[in-house]
């Protein structure tokens, strides 16, 4: 278990039949769960609710694979006194439900995903985040784009921006290139180089996240590439890190800290009506313009 967040005695009382909710973070085999670009401010969101409704927050782990299945349960998911729960980033299965399910507490999803659950959520519109984002490589003249470290059977929230690129590229009548890898840097820088050595044409990369964007253009530029003049270089997520690399990451907004907002407030709003009907929020991103991405002309 992590670290309880208490009440503070600054903030002024709001009643709530909550007073102690578990968040369980997903943490895969190459996850580094301290400093989580993504998720950090995800977590921030969370709890500042919690401190202002005086409800304690416990920090737990979720151990899962590359897909972001569960590995394990935390014990913490059995814990009387624990009102509700957050899970974080994971991908439940069928399998996984019945363990969560006879705790019988309030559980909200943050940009994770359950099969056939009745949970609320709150997650990204990427499917939207994804269309603007590659619509915008088109405007800049762009007509052969790959998109980067997303799988056809994949996360549900990578899959997404995958539909959201093949929708725009389609629209458009323009060829669709997948470099297809796990979220991972060196995959995804892998398998970005080889399909640059087959397919000198691609101008342009959309990356399904800023991290692996981020990898692969420190890749690409030691390897002799002109970022954006070679290659442009789009990302999604907008992590904190995005506009302090060279050249600045042009990606898309996600409001990580409003994602934890909404979600501690569903939480809330859940425990204490146990009957409305089932919310799913999604969060639609915004373009940040940088400098990582340039107009092109009859390059084909």
């Amino acid at each position: 278990m992590g670290y309880s967040s208490p009440a503070s005695g600054s903030d002024q009382p709001s009643p709530s039949s909550v007073r102690n909710v578990g968040l369980l973070l997903k943490v895969g085999p190459k996850d580094s769960p301290l400093t989580n670009h993504f998720y950090t401010p995800v977590l921030t969101g969370i709890e500042s609710i919690c401190r202002q409704h005086h409800i304690n927050l416990f920090y737990t782990h979720l151990p899962v694979d590359e897909d972001n299945y569960p590995l394990d349960v935390p014990r913490l998911v059995q814990e009387e006194s624990v009102d509700g729960f957050f899970i974080v980033g994971a991908w439940l299965r069928e399998v996984d439900l019945p363990a969560f399910e006879s705790a019988g507490r309030p559980l909200v999803l943050v940009d994770a995903y359950a099969v056939q659950s009745g949970w609320d959520a709150v997650v990204t519109d990427n499917i939207a985040g994804a269309y603007q984002a590659v619509q915008y490589l088109i405007e800049k003249g762009h007509r052969q784009i790959a998109v980067v470290g997303s799988l056809p059977e994949g996360y549900p929230s990578l899959r997404e921006r995958r539909q959201g690129y093949i929708q725009a590229m389609t629209e458009h009548q323009l060829p669709l290139h997948f470099i297809d890898s796990h979220l991972y840097i060196d995959a995804a820088t892998q398998a970005v180089l080889l399909y640059l050595e087959e397919h000198p044409e691609i101008t342009a990369l959309f990356c399904c996240n800023d991290e692996i964007a981020i990898g692969i253009m420190s890749a690409l530029q030691e390897r002799g590439y002109r970022l954006p003049e070679d290659i442009s270089v789009m990302g999604f997520d907008n992590i904190a890190m995005a506009q302090h690399v060279t050249p600045a990451l042009t990606t898309m907004r996600v409001d990580k800290m409003g994602m934890g907002r909404l979600a501690a407030q569903l939480l809330i709003q859940r425990a204490e009506n146990p009957d409305i009907g089932q919310v799913r929020v999604e969060i639609r991103p915004s373009l940040i313009e940088r400098q990582s991405v340039v107009g092109v002309v009859h390059r084909k």
